[in-house]
């Protein structure tokens, strides 16, 4: 199966993106505690994809898409506090941002058809 244009793929690309941001971060004096939120809530978002995938159920898909699309939400939030805050390039942050934003549309479609057809 292709993964490439799927959520669990643009998720995949969006957790190393957050994860190479983080070392970044951290090597720029940036706040540790708001780099360690950042790096568990957008890496977070693929775990949950992956478990997903693996569900037994499709209330167990449903569920983990859920805690998915609230980690994207969550992902977007610390993404713009850091970027209002100056500790994140605004041309940096606006394409993690948009990315975030397009993970959370996608998961939101996702938990929507689901309940839809249960």
């Amino acid at each position: 199966m292709e993964l490439e244009g799927t959520v669990l793929h643009k998720s995949f690309v969006f957790a190393k993106r957050i994860a190479k941001l983080y070392k970044h971060l951290l090597a720029q004096g940036q706040p540790r505690a708001l780099a360690d939120q950042l790096l568990r809530s957008g890496t977070s978002i693929c775990a949950n994809m992956e478990e997903a995938t693996g569900g037994f159920s499709r209330r167990d898909f449903a569920a983990k898409c859920g805690i998915a699309y609230k980690e994207a939400r969550e992902t977007h939030y610390w993404l713009r506090l850091l970027s209002e805050t100056e500790c994140l390039d605004f041309r940096l942050a606006e394409s993690l941002l948009t990315d975030a934003e397009e993970l959370r549309r996608m998961l939101s479609a996702i938990v929507c058809s689901t309940r839809e057809n249960s």
